[in-house]
């Protein structure tokens, strides 16, 4: 299985289990993950969301050959409902990273409330190098969350930056030494989490992101219409082409 889930007391544990390819994300395990969330949500039992992958590997983001040969088409792809599970998700969400973080593996990590990173963690938002838009509300939330100037860095630029970065600007809880320790940490608070009285827990989430519901569902919903179309752009064509002939793109054709 590629992603794995395992319930311990009132904790379920989602793990991205795909090593051999840095857990890069195929539709069949959106589509897992989807259901976990969703049957969390659904589970009075489950009080707290865990989601982490390997010591040293969180996510390498979309498989590529697999994106290639379905590229998502709407809120109603794999993709799409994943987004859409994790940014309405009730139950609080806590997140261990290590190593890379890439796209939709830093992106998701928008949509928890606690993340704790390894040391060595490297976190990327690669889209326009790929001739692609961000999605998974990160154009709204980034600059919500880390300002402006902040966002159009990660998001322009499309280049890797540190886990102390990611610290310095509010985009993880804590780092801690390696990837062993981060899901320690977060084994830790998602069991202090379980502990707490549910419905003011649900409630409390609920207040902090009532501000954002409504413009992030309508950021998604633009995100992804516009994802939709440039990847079938000559843009996007030459990018893919250039990554899997190993090569730069070369983007001077365009206007």
């Amino acid at each position: 299985m590629q992603i794995l889930t395992n319930r311990e007391g009132p904790v379920l544990r989602l793990q991205i289990n795909r090593p051999e390819k840095r857990n890069a994300l195929t539709l069949e395990m959106y589509a897992q993950m989807t259901s976990a969330l969703q049957e969390a949500d659904r589970d009075p039992a489950v009080r707290v969301v865990l989601i982490h992958g390997q010591p040293d590997t969180f996510s390498s983001g979309n498989d590529l050959q697999d994106f290639v040969q379905a590229p998502p088409a709407g809120d109603d792809s794999p993709v799409g409902r994943f987004i859409t599970a994790i940014s309405r998700a009730r139950k609080p969400l806590v997140a261990a990273v290590a190593g890379p973080a890439v796209g939709i593996g830093t992106t998701m990590l928008l949509h928890c409330d606690f993340v704790f990173a390894a040391e060595d963690t490297r976190f990327q938002l690669p889209f326009v190098n790929l001739a692609l838009l961000p999605e998974a509300g990160s154009s709204l939330l980034l600059p919500m969350q880390i300002g402006y100037l902040r966002a159009a860095e990660l998001l322009m630029l499309g280049a890797p930056f540190s886990a102390a970065k990611a610290l310095q600007y509010g985009l993880v809880t804590e780092v801690c030494p390696d990837g062993p320790a981060a899901v320690r940490v977060a084994q830790a608070t998602a069991a202090q989490l379980a502990a707490k009285p549910p419905a003011a827990l649900h409630l409390i989430k609920q207040l902090l992101k009532r501000p954002q519901a409504e413009p992030l569902a309508a950021q998604i919903g633009d995100e992804t219409r516009h994802f939709v179309e440039q990847v079938r752009s000559p843009e996007a064509a030459e990018a893919l082409h250039a990554f899997f002939e190993k090569r730069a793109p070369d983007f001077a054709q365009f206007a």
